[in-house]
């Protein structure tokens, strides 16, 4: 439904950049996870940064990461998947930023290990706490951020190229903390996503200079870095008020803070940026998550057993392996059992049902 309205949006010149060709790619991943059972509470995946199966395991891949290791301040974005990476951070001893929940109330909350009881730090990573443990900083707070983890639907990487949910926060989280000095070109960018969401048709030339690129990719399986600087995607410098749709700026406070005080600074008006239909949140399930519309039949394309394949990018020799073993090749695409196999000398994999 949200396509079609796009689609038509986009006919009358009513979606800024944001094109159909983006949601069709969403479609296919979050119809190819719930078909397949890759994924995870809460369900359905659609409209979310999807939860996964083995979701954990990419937290230990981040904290592999000669990256994660040096870093004394790191921002994990809030979503279900990363919920393992944000108890790692405060496990190693890391300041720890999430973001506000679509910035509804604020901008970010800076979680300190020295002030959570150590039994208490997978509470604290939870909505829940973080609003309990949470201290709120707002724009002017001077800090450096040496690590960013962000949630993604789909990722080529080959160009560092991803796509998230559709509501633009990654980007705009990025944009504030670039205004505010706290990251740089340098800053790596980590994504932590489920094989079948790597893909190859996010081409560079249709991104856009607020999208985000990532530098490394972890799944449960391996660790990807994207290497090829010929193809890799430049980082934004800030927040690119003329992409800003009117409906978007309306939804968030402190953007609408930000801009009036930059205004008032400078004596001038921001640009704004077309009207835009603002995609539908997400929805929760039935009992055991799986209620609601299951995803209809993907396409599969970049989903396939060649997943991290390709010019551009290389996993690193630790990584566990995955099979996917068809039980079936009724139904939508069969019913698949997904099991990750340690690669020699990995205590990373473990068997899943």
């Amino acid at each position: 439904r949200h396509m079609k309205a796009v689609e038509e949006a986009e006919a009358l010149g009513k979606t800024g950049d944001r094109g159909a060709w983006k949601w069709a790619i969403r479609k296919r991943i979050w119809d190819f996870m719930e078909a397949n059972n890759v994924a995870a509470n809460p369900r359905p995946v659609h409209h979310r940064i999807p939860n996964f199966v083995n979701a954990e395991l990419t937290a230990k891949q981040v904290e592999l990461l000669p990256e994660f290791r040096a870093a004394r301040w790191v921002k994990v974005n809030p979503d279900s998947p990363q919920k393992e990476v944000r108890a790692a951070t405060l496990r190693a001893g890391k300041m720890l930023l999430v973001p506000q929940p679509r910035l509804r109330t604020g901008f970010f909350s800076l979680l300190n290990p020295d002030k959570i009881e150590p039994r208490r730090y997978g509470y604290a990573v939870t909505q829940a706490g973080v609003v309990q443990y949470g201290e709120p900083i707002d724009l002017e707070t001077k800090i450096k951020v040496d690590m960013i983890v962000i949630g993604s639907v789909a990722v080529n990487p080959e160009n560092g190229a991803r796509l998230g949910k559709g509501e633009g926060f990654a980007e705009l989280e990025y944009g504030m903390l670039r205004l505010m000095g706290a990251i740089d070109d340098d800053t790596p960018v980590v994504t932590c996503i489920h094989d079948c969401q790597i893909v190859g048709d996010i081409p560079s030339e249709k991104m856009l200079c607020h999208d985000v690129p990532v530098d490394i990719i972890c799944t449960p399986t391996r660790i990807i870095r994207v290497h090829d600087v010929q193809r890799k995607l430049p980082k934004p410098k800030g927040i690119y008020w003329e992409k800003l749709s009117p409906q978007k700026l309306a939804s968030i406070r402190i953007l609408q803070q930000l801009k009036a005080k930059l205004e008032a600074e400078s004596g001038e008006l921001l640009p704004c940026g077309m009207e835009e239909v603002l995609p539908p949140t997400a929805s929760r399930g039935g009992k055991g998550g799986k209620g609601g519309k299951q995803g209809g039949k993907a396409s599969g394309k970049g989903c396939g057993p060649s997943w991290a394949r390709g010019k551009g990018m290389q996993a690193e020799q630790s990584s566990p392996v995955v099979e996917h073993r068809p039980e079936s090749t009724s139904g939508l695409t069969g019913a698949r059992r997904w099991r990750v196999r340690p690669a020699q000398g990995s205590a990373i994999g473990t068997k899943v049902d």
